[in-house]
């Protein structure tokens, strides 16, 4: 049986823009030719996957349509959500399909991470496959590169060969904790998940019962129109909003962590973005785009449809002018350093 993928597709990119910003999320952003979805769709053609699902909502249907028909998906499920309630009640209603079999094993992923060895990735899945039961699940780990507070962690006892079993999660630790959580071999994360349909039922039904009752309410009263199933909102709206994290892994015994060695991108905030874009920008093509001013230089790393990324240096005890844009908005982003910032009347000191 091969496994069935599951891509969540409904958040709205909020670290990376304000709440009052318009803007189009993460995984849609064209970084040149690419995006993050459509490279999560390029990832779920391989030959251990069936054709997917994509959970989402009424305001990214046409894009996603576009994605589809772009990267050459014919086949494939969508789930509409009336409203957005986190991945637990995402996960658990794609679960509920009555096309997917009972012991169907089921990959989740996000549409807007990043993924390197794909070769690597498969055949860690494909390993693990054999150990799915109506009774566990398991979640991929990226092995650290360095500590950081923006990830979950977990830890984990090894019981076999091929079985680690997590002790306990860590919800994105400060700092100097993540460092500790680093040397004790934690792994961060991912937000993938790999499980059997009757596993995630069983766990949702012992844990958290009125979110399987609504949630099973919503599918089975949904309307299917083509291939898109329309939840239906009354149901749906009763709801509790809890991730899948909060709501099963931390409550069951049963869970398992496979641990990869393979390099994970969360585009999710400017520093993330620019630490990536630097990172694979060209030498020649650095010079070739760096200026030097009076008070330093700047550094144009990419520019993208409808926006302009690039860094700035400041010698010390220089400064730029006084800045007012009408008809652009800027974001910025301190890496290192205390600068003192005027805005308007007000001035004070900020670090990173």
């Amino acid at each position: 049986m091969k496994i069935k993928p599951v891509i969540l597709c409904g958040g709205a990119g909020t670290r990376l823009w304000p709440y009052s910003k318009k803007n189009l999320p993460k995984q849609f952003i064209d970084w040149g030719g690419w995006t993050l979805f459509g490279k999560t769709l390029d990832r779920v053609k391989g030959t251990v996957f069936d054709y997917p699902i994509i959970s989402t909502n009424s305001t990214y249907l046409n894009l996603i349509k576009k994605h589809l028909l772009k990267h050459k998906i014919k086949k494939y499920t969508i789930i509409l959500e009336p409203l957005k309630k986190n991945t637990a009640s995402a996960i658990l209603s794609s679960a509920l399909l009555k096309e997917i079999p009972y012991n169907q094993p089921m990959i989740f992923f996000s549409s807007d991470n990043l993924i390197g060895k794909i070769s690597q990735f498969n055949k860690s899945i494909n390993l693990h496959k054999k150990y799915l039961n109506d009774n566990n699940i398991f979640i991929f780990g990226i092995k650290p590169i360095s500590p950081s507070p923006e990830y979950g962690y977990f830890i984990t006892k090894k019981i076999s060969n091929n079985l680690n079993k997590v002790d306990r999660f860590i919800e994105k630790p400060n700092k100097n904790r993540a460092r500790i959580i680093v040397k004790k071999k934690g792994y961060m994360n991912s937000g993938m998940f790999f499980v059997r349909k009757d596993s995630i039922i069983k766990s949702f039904k012992k844990h958290q019962h009125k979110i399987f009752e609504h949630c099973n309410d919503a599918v089975t009263r949904s309307k299917l129109y083509k291939n898109i199933y329309y939840l239906n909102k009354v149901s749906f709206e009763k709801l509790r909003e809890i991730s899948f994290d909060y709501a099963i892994l931390e409550k069951s015994k049963n869970i398992y962590g496979i641990k990869l060695n393979i390099p994970l991108t969360d585009l999710g905030n400017w520093k993330e973005i620019w630490k990536f874009f630097k990172k694979n920008k060209s030498i020649s093509n650095m010079k070739k785009n760096t200026f030097h001013r009076p008070w330093g230089k700047y550094i144009n790393l990419y520019s993208g449809k409808g926006f302009l990324l690039k860094e700035l240096i400041i010698n010390p005890k220089s400064s730029i002018s006084l800045q007012k844009h009408v008809h652009r908005s800027e974001r910025w982003t301190i890496i290192t350093g205390r600068p003192k910032i005027t805005i308007n009347k007000s001035k004070f000191f900020k670090g990173p």
